[in-house]
């Protein structure tokens, strides 16, 4: 696939959002974004989502991190045929060895939203990440294909409540932290949940370890935290469910990628074991 690519988004997309005609593909994520001159167009999961996320970031008080403003279409609407824009932020996603600041972060962005309410939005979302989240913790049954399934029964067996109190995070923080000389972080695509804030830290340490060659020793970063070992096996079933809906929706050949698994899975085992 080439960087440009003219159909990458709709002629009446850009018009509404008074682009420009030449997309360029970004890399990261789901390789469906673009940039369109100063602006990152992607399309949306659900717009209800978009919408609500438009809303948060737009009047977001930041403090030690950028954030990619939304972009309104010209009608005043935040999302055109299943697109949103957004400002681009300059910068690379480049966590490998950065780990600590991607936390660090994380959480100032969580300080700047703890006082948001709970969005009743999140109670209507079906897409697979919203659906792997409430696999996670135990809300919904995951209907798991066969490999998974042996997986997935092994860690559920381990699952216990949890004491943290949660609020609103951004549940993929890994690889969504862009760095550039001489400005602040800059926080992407953000992804909400209602989960403590240390989750969301134990998703991006299960990320770094599992797709970004980490090592291991950095699941250990929340030792501390008496839910930490919890914390980090609803990460694992996290990534699990959401590659199980993966599967679903695409077909068997990401399976692949539960080998990727195997060696957070054997820790976070021990680390829970070790706390019963």
């Amino acid at each position: 696939m080439s960087d440009t690519d003219t159909d990458a988004v709709p002629s009446a997309v850009l018009r509404a959002f008074g682009a420009g005609s030449t997309a360029v593909r970004l890399e990261g994520g789901q390789g469906r974004s673009v940039r369109v001159g100063d602006r990152v167009l992607k399309p949306v999961l659900d717009e209800d989502e978009s919408a609500w996320i438009a809303t948060l970031l737009g009047d977001l008080v930041v403090d030690g991190f950028r954030i990619g403003r939304p972009v309104p279409a010209l009608d005043g609407g935040w999302v055109v045929e299943g697109w949103a824009a957004y400002e681009h932020e300059v910068g690379e996603a480049e966590p490998d060895g950065r780990w600590d600041e991607v936390l660090a972060t994380g959480g100032r962005f969580h300080a700047a939203v703890a006082h948001v309410p709970r969005p009743a939005m999140l109670d209507r979302r079906t897409h697979r990440w919203a659906v792997a989240d409430r696999v996670a913790w135990g809300e919904a049954a995951l209907d798991a294909v066969p490999d998974v399934a042996v997986v997935h029964t092994r860690l559920e067996r381990l699952r216990a409540p949890v004491d943290a109190v949660a609020q609103l995070i951004h549940g993929d923080l890994s690889g969504n932290v862009l760095f550039a000389d001489g400005l602040d972080p800059a926080v992407i695509d953000v992804s909400p949940y209602w989960r403590p804030t240390a989750y969301a830290d134990a998703v991006v340490v299960v990320d770094a370890v599992m797709w970004w060659g980490a090592d291991p020793s950095l699941l250990e970063v929340g030792r501390e935290l008496p839910d930490w070992p919890q914390l980090l096996l609803r990460a694992v079933l996290f990534r699990l469910a959401s590659l199980n809906g993966k599967a679903r929706e695409d077909g068997p050949e990401c399976l692949d990628q539960l080998a990727a698994f195997s060696p957070v899975v054997a820790a976070v085992e021990a680390a829970v074991r070790r706390t019963t």
